[in-house]
């Protein structure tokens, strides 16, 4: 079994900034890419940025320049430092894991519960 844990959201002005983390945890052998999503009130999920184990990173065009995501393989654990924030970056957002558990071949990607972040003044 595979869990995710996420904290690091709140409530912050516009302009402010907040660092989200998830870390893994239970048996795994290995992790793939590491993502991070959101979903405003009435909108669809959507992916905010990941990166590989490698480090590559990808980032949607609305967080590109203002969100950086960085992870620590030895500790299983993503972050997403969020800059700048908008009045429209107000979302739950959403850890996303590829893990390879113990035992298998295959990886499955995992979810955390999410974390709202609101932006308000």
């Amino acid at each position: 079994q595979v869990q995710l844990a996420e904290s690091g959201g709140g409530l912050v002005q516009p302009g402010g900034s907040l660092r989200l983390s998830c870390t893994a945890s239970g048996s795994i052998f290995s992790i793939g890419a590491m993502n991070w999503y959101r979903q405003a009130p009435g909108k669809p999920r959507e992916l905010v940025a990941f990166i590989t184990y490698g480090g590559s990173t990808h980032y949607s065009d609305s967080v590109k320049g203002r969100f950086t995501v960085s992870r620590d393989n030895a500790k299983n654990t993503v972050h997403l430092q969020m800059n700048s924030l908008k009045f429209e970056d107000t979302a739950v957002y959403y850890c996303s894991c590829d893990v390879k558990p113990v035992g298998t071949t295959i990886y499955t990607r995992y979810w955390g519960q999410g974390t709202q972040v609101t932006v308000s003044s």
